[in-house]
């Protein structure tokens, strides 16, 4: 995560004449608007622990948990508020992982078979390590189902620590840690599809799967009307969502086959514009010459019929992915993130639980998988794969970045909780898993940080 060139030269700038603002600048890239930032999203949790560890916990509690029914010609389906937020607005945040994922792999510096290769390779060993490091310690309790509160890690605050060192870092790091984050929540996602869900509806998987057909038709036929895809994409996920697979999955398939390519190179606007900005320029001259007013409009109404021209080709210069990342990016940020964080965080610091986790195998065997299996099951498996030339790392790497890239990995957030909520029906379980989470989450962005703060700063 970087800072837009106009904006960093502006902070820098202030910085020369307020101490405060040198301060401040690090803390810029939780904030920045064009990109997925995890400023919001921290305070948000900051503000879900606060209030639930006060006397109005519960009844702070209860607002997310009151249920929203939605009903249509004998079809229902109720959950509560924070399920609807889970369901309906997360897909929007993994759209946009998807999304990007995909650029890097197509035009960015993952586009070469070994590179692309290398965050594959590390999501493979960062879920199958943490895993293992977790059944470790649980393997035969009770506690055994919820090894998958360890197989996903947090993508907001993670790109969100890299994006303090946007100076510092090569760029092929960011979009590194963007693939291994997207493929390592896939896994995560498909942990949810397999291992935690009790029924599958084959009838609503069908109309998603229609529905995913048909967006890949139309986009073969060049069909550029957005409405069409808006639908398609809500029926998939509808689909989804009544199969019993987590409806998170449908953002990233989505996001997946968004074009990375614009419809209208530079140069063919510039050859098709031409003569539409001759003929405004013509018809606003015409039309300040003109006695007439009824001349003047007929004058008028041509250039705006050839400004809209102009406009409908200019669109056509912008890529799908880019445009949609830059809609969504501003809401999931402030609105998304913020409201998971609010409805699904309730851990009660009691001396009770505080004492439980020192002696919870559960709370122990998260940390252990998020802050000890992470790291090392990226950091050996990107490892062997260059050893064995499977894989290579992107240029500008170095395995000191890769260590912090695993580093991070460690932050488990969003699927971590997702999955904890699913394995764990005993609402003391769920506090130590979540606990767990939150500790992991606490060492692995401290860890991180520390990592990418010894990297020699580029020249």
């Amino acid at each position: 995560m970087s800072l837009p060139p106009r904006q960093s030269g502006r902070i820098a700038a202030r910085a020369h004449h307020s101490p405060a603002a040198a301060i401040l600048r690090k803390f810029e890239p939780f904030f920045v608007i064009g990109e997925v930032s995890g400023g919001p999203l921290l305070i948000a949790s900051i503000a879900a622990l606060v209030l639930i560890n006060t006397a109005w916990g519960s009844t702070y509690a209860h607002i997310w948990d009151a249920p929203l029914r939605l009903t249509y010609d004998g079809w229902a389906i109720a959950k509560p508020l924070s399920g609807w937020i889970n369901d309906a607005l997360m897909p929007l945040f993994f759209l946009i992982i998807g999304t990007e994922v995909k650029r890097e792999f197509v035009k960015g510096s993952l586009s070469s078979v070994r590179t692309a290769a290398l965050p594959v390779v590390g999501a493979i060993g960062g879920l199958v390590v943490p895993v293992a490091v977790y059944l470790a310690f649980n393997l035969g309790t009770q506690a055994q189902h919820g090894w998958g509160t360890v197989a996903a890690m947090d993508t907001a605050f993670s790109l969100a620590i890299v994006g303090m060192f946007a100076t510092s870092l090569p760029p092929s790091l960011r979009a590194t840690l963007l693939a291994f984050a997207a493929i390592d929540d896939v896994f995560g996602l498909l942990v949810i599809a397999f291992a935690y869900t009790a029924t599958l509806q084959p009838w609503f998987l069908a109309l998603a799967g229609a529905a995913y057909l048909g967006i890949i038709l139309f986009l073969r036929l060049n069909w550029v009307t957005p409405i069409l895809y808006v639908f398609l994409g809500i029926v998939v996920w509808i689909g989804i969502l009544g199969s019993g697979v987590h409806p998170t999955i449908a953002g990233v398939a989505i996001g997946l086959l968004l074009p990375t390519n614009s419809r209208l190179s530079e140069r063919r606007f510039a050859a098709h514009v031409q003569r539409p900005i001759d003929e405004i320029k013509k018809a606003e001259a015409a039309a300040a010459r003109a006695d007439d007013p009824d001349e003047e409009d007929t004058h008028h109404l041509s250039a705006q019929k050839n400004l809209g021209y102009v406009h409908e080709m200019a669109a056509a210069t912008d890529e799908a992915a880019a445009r949609l990342i830059r809609i969504l990016t501003p809401w999931v940020s402030y609105v998304v993130l913020p409201l998971f964080a609010l409805s699904n965080l309730r851990i009660h610091f009691s001396p009770d639980l505080l004492s439980d986790i020192l002696h919870s195998n559960l709370a122990i065997g998260i940390i252990a998988g998020l802050a000890v299996g992470k790291p090392a099951g990226f950091l050996f498996a990107t490892w062997l794969a260059c050893r064995l030339h499977l894989a290579r790392l992107p240029e500008g790497l170095t395995w000191r970045m890769i260590l912090g890239i695993g580093g991070v990995a460690g932050i488990g957030f969003t699927i971590s909780l997702f999955i904890a909520e699913l394995a764990f029906t005993d609402e003391t379980q769920f506090e130590e898993a979540s606990l767990g989470v939150f500790a992991a989450s606490v060492l692995s962005g401290l860890f991180g940080y520390a990592v990418f703060r010894s990297v020699p700063a580029k020249r």
